[in-house]
């Protein structure tokens, strides 16, 4: 009999508590994280790459922007040109499970994403990105690099997580379907995978950020979940 991992709340404390290294560590014994020594390289690395010095700016395109835990003293509506958001990343702990892996989001090559900048104090820097390392860099999904963002107040260099195309969890580009049944069907320890998607659209609306593919996708999610709902009856 299989056993439904617990709920899992993603608060500042638990990141910083390796509560997301236990919960991988728990439900996917398999899976190989990176090490906390790994992370302050990775770190290191890039800031020493960073344009300019002074303050560190980070871009959110996903649950960052509603949920980025982080400490900021700034934020701002920023465009990346060269990259879009999509659903592209298998989760099989956070969003869905093993049986019923969800689809999380991370940035691809191609158009352009709209979303929110935030900006870190210099002195704070490092331990912040830490912390933002422990939540979204476990597994390698991503790759972190600088892009130049435009924003009304003129243009910045922010970190952004790109997909790592070379990642098991990859998922590459999916049929819509595809998409739309794992997202209305998934859950996991952080909750249904439509609720992920749900407050992205949400967000992005309270910003003015138009985003016309999720909302086109979280329509059909919600005409999925309706649709379920009704043959159950």
């Amino acid at each position: 009999m299989s056993h439904s991992p617990p709920p899992f709340e993603l608060t500042r404390e638990a990141v910083l508590g390796d509560g997301i290294r236990a919960l991988l560590q728990a439900t996917d014994p398999g899976l190989t994280l990176l090490t906390p020594e790994e992370h302050r390289a990775s770190i290191d690395g890039l800031l020493r790459q960073r344009p300019g010095g002074g303050d560190v700016w980070l871009f959110a395109y996903g649950s960052l922007i509603w949920n980025p835990l982080i400490h900021f003293v700034e934020k701002r509506v920023g465009t990346a040109r060269g990259y879009h958001r999509r659903f592209c990343l298998w989760s099989h702990t956070g969003r869905g499970t093993a049986a019923r892996p969800g689809l999380t989001l991370g940035l691809e090559r191609g158009g352009c994403c709209r979303g929110v900048a935030y900006r870190i104090a210099e002195a704070q820097a490092a331990p912040e990105l830490e912390l933002i390392w422990r939540r979204e860099m476990l597994t390698g999904a991503y790759a972190p690099r600088w892009l130049k963002l435009e924003t009304a107040s003129g243009p910045l260099h922010a970190i952004a997580f790109l997909m790592n195309r070379c990642h098991t969890r990859y998922a590459g580009r999916l049929p819509e379907e595809q998409v739309v049944a794992a997202i209305a069907e998934a859950h996991g320890p952080l909750g249904a995978c439509a609720t992920y998607l749900f407050n992205t659209v949400a967000h992005l609306d309270e910003l003015g950020i138009a985003d016309r593919r999720l909302r086109h996708l979280r329509d059909k999610v919600v005409a999925r979940i309706a649709e379920a709902g009704s043959g159950r009856r």
